[in-house]
C-alpha cells in the first residue's frame, strides 16, 4: 500500500522524479500533444512554410474561427499542436517578449532569441508545485537576419531547430514523409506543396482548401504573409491532394 502512494506521488507531482529518472506530468504533456491535430513547418532557402490541419470536428463550426497559425511579429510566426488554451497562454507571452524587445532595443527579436524565451518559459512549469506543464507544442517560424528558421518547442522546454518537422497526431506518417522528400534547395513554392503533402500523408480522406490553414515567411521579403484558400485549393488541385469537398 505504501509502495502505491509512492508511485502516485512521482506520477501526479510535477516536481518529483520517478526511479527511473522521468517526470510523469511531462510526458502525459506530450501524450496531449499528439491528440491535437497536426502542424508542419519547412525551411526553404527562400523562405519558411507553416502549414495546420484545422479540420472542424462538426459542420456547424465554422472552420474560420479555428486558428492554428498565429503571427507573433511582422518576422515570425507560431503554429501549434495540442491544447489550444496552453497554446493561447504562449502566443500572448511571445507576443509581448517580441513588443518589449522592440520597445527597448528598437529592433526586431531575434526567431532562437524568442524561442529560447518561450521554452525557458515552458520550462519553469516543468519544476513549479502547484501547476502543470504547457499541454501543446508550437512550431516558431521566422526570418532573422535574412536567413530563415525554423524551430519546435516541446512540453519539457527543450528548443529544437529543424529543416522540417511535424508536431501533433500523425507525427510519425507525417516525418517520414518529409524525410524522404525534402531537399536542401526547394523553392518556397515547393515548400508549401511538400507541407501540403505532408499534412495530406496523416489523412485517409484527402484535405481540403478550408481544412487547412498555411502561412509561410519569405527571407526576401521577411514577412509573415498567409496563404488565401484559393491558393492553396490550387496546390491540393495540381498534387491530387484533396478530400470530397475538392471533387
Amino acid at each position: 500500500m505504501q509502495g502505491n502512494h509512492e508511485q502516485q506521488a512521482y506520477d501526479r507531482g510535477i516536481t518529483i522524479f520517478s526511479p527511473d529518472g522521468r517526470l510523469y506530468q511531462v510526458e502525459y504533456a506530450r501524450e496531449a500533444v499528439k491528440r491535437g491535430s497536426a502542424s508542419v513547418g519547412v525551411r526553404t532557402p527562400e523562405g519558411v512554410v507553416l502549414a495546420a490541419d484545422r479540420r472542424a470536428r462538426s459542420p456547424l463550426i465554422e472552420e474560420e474561427s479555428i486558428e492554428k497559425i498565429h503571427g507573433v511579429d511582422d518576422h515570425v510566426a507560431l503554429a501549434s499542436a495540442g491544447h489550444v488554451a496552453d497554446a493561447r497562454k504562449l502566443i500572448d507571452f511571445a507576443r509581448r517578449r517580441a513588443q518589449v524587445e522592440k520597445l527597448r532595443y528598437d529592433e526586431s527579436i531575434g526567431v532562437e532569441t524568442l524561442t529560447k524565451a518561450v521554452t525557458d518559459h515552458i520550462q519553469e512549469y516543468t519544476q513549479t508545485g502547484g501547476a502543470r506543464p504547457f499541454g501543446v507544442a508550437l512550431l516558431v517560424g521566422g526570418v532573422e537576419n535574412g536567413e530563415p528558421r525554423l524551430f519546435e518547442t516541446d512540453p519539457s522546454g527543450t528548443p529544437y531547430e529543424w529543416q522540417a518537422t511535424a508536431i501533433g497526431g500523425g507525427r510519425e506518417d507525417i516525418q517520414s514523409h518529409l524525410e524522404d522528400n525534402y531537399e536542401d534547395d526547394l523553392s518556397l513554392e515547393e515548400g508549401v506543396g511538400l507541407a501540403l503533402e505532408a499534412i495530406a500523408e496523416a489523412s485517409d480522406d484527402g484535405i481540403t482548401a478550408s481544412g487547412v490553414e498555411l502561412t509561410t515567411i519569405a527571407a526576401e521579403s521577411g514577412r509573415v504573409e498567409p496563404v488565401t484558400e484559393e491558393t492553396i485549393a490550387d496546390h491540393i488541385e495540381d498534387r491530387d491532394l484533396g478530400g470530397e469537398d475538392d471533387e
